[in-house]
């Protein structure tokens, strides 16, 4: 049997603000502990009208005060904005507040507007390079850990009691065989690319290259009794993918928003492509049929399901059908 876990990027209603929706992650943190699901993360983004969660090492100490077992973390860090240092440093001290219950999920992507990157990296003399920040990163957490007085030491005291669980988020072979070597668990953003040949070819690398272990799949998910109204609900999201003249491409959930971002971006030629999102939708015995199934064909143990922007109370419930399918199912 799978384990299930939920990420949630605190999306704004309509006619509703940031407080609102911090509120709602919180409340749905609680239920997710309630329920059984084994982590409960949040995400980064920036520049955006649409997302409220900019600081997520802020929003898991928030999160872990009004909890008391689940583990929280990030899903993830935008490492490219900031010290490795100053990273390991704040989850190493998160970690010490909640012995046993801190993630330490990284991106690689920057998670928003050009001009929100710009301010973000303002004070960088050049762009580092990704590789070589998870690198400093790994070796700060380890040093902290081995308490070694002749290295620079990412903790103002003894060792945290429980380090950190390890994540790097990514979607594509490169990035699993770049977890496994740095020995970092590798999850695997199928709700970003749902590409089945991409999923299989970056699962395989990471099993192959971190001696059999086994990712985790992240996916979108929407769960109603109905089929039907989940069908109907799904049907309304839209993301839409700007292509910039100069190879780059992002998802943004409005038009609006992708203009933007190419307008950010000083672009002098771009198009936008609407699309549906990839949601695994329906009731939630026919979601936890695909979820065995994937987790049969790529030996996945662990799911983290993200609920989509449905608004507050249908996502609640969307998490405790899952949950309690679930759970009948084990039974």
């Amino acid at each position: 049997m799978y384990a299930l876990s939920l990420l949630d990027k605190s999306p704004i209603a309509s006619g509703e603000g940031t407080v609102a929706a911090l509120t709602n992650t919180v409340n749905l943190a609680r239920k997710a502990e309630e329920l059984g699901y084994r982590r409960f993360w949040v995400a980064e983004h920036h520049g955006t009208t649409e997302l409220a969660s900019s600081a997520p090492e802020v929003l898991v100490s928030w999160i872990l005060a009004n909890t008391s077992r689940i583990r929280v973390g990030s899903g993830g860090v935008m490492l490219q904005h900031y010290s490795p240092y100053k990273v390991a440093e704040v989850f190493n001290l998160l970690s010490s507040l909640a012995p046993g219950r801190i993630d330490l999920g990284i991106g690689k992507t920057p998670g928003g507007l050009p001009r929100s990157t710009a301010a973000l990296q303002a004070y960088r003399s050049q762009k580092p390079e990704f590789e070589a920040q998870l690198s400093d990163l790994t070796a700060f957490l380890d040093n902290a850990l081995a308490d070694n007085p002749d290295e620079v030491r990412a903790f103002p005291g003894p060792k945290p009691p429980v380090p950190a669980e390890r994540f790097l988020l990514g979607a594509s072979p490169d990035s699993a065989r770049l977890a496994a070597s740095h020995g970092w668990d590798f999850v695997f953003a199928g709700h970003l690319n749902g590409d089945p040949e991409n999923l299989r070819l970056s699962l395989d690398a990471f099993r192959k290259e971190s001696g059999g272990r086994s990712a985790i799949l992240a996916l979108a998910a929407y769960a109603s009794e109905n089929a039907a109204y989940a069908a109907a609900r799904i049907s309304e999201l839209r993301v839409f993918k700007v292509f910039l003249d100069n190879g780059q491409s992002v998802s943004l959930g409005r038009r609006e928003q992708a203009e933007e971002f190419a307008r950010q971006a000083g672009a002098k030629e771009y198009r936008i492509e609407e699309r549906k999102p990839s949601v695994l939708h329906g009731t939630p015995e026919k979601i936890h049929e695909e979820l065995a199934r994937l987790s049969t064909l790529h030996g996945i143990e662990e799911f983290i399901l993200e609920p989509p922007a449905v608004g507050a109370d249908e996502r609640l419930a969307s998490v405790e059908l899952l949950a309690r399918k679930r759970l009948s199912a084990a039974a």
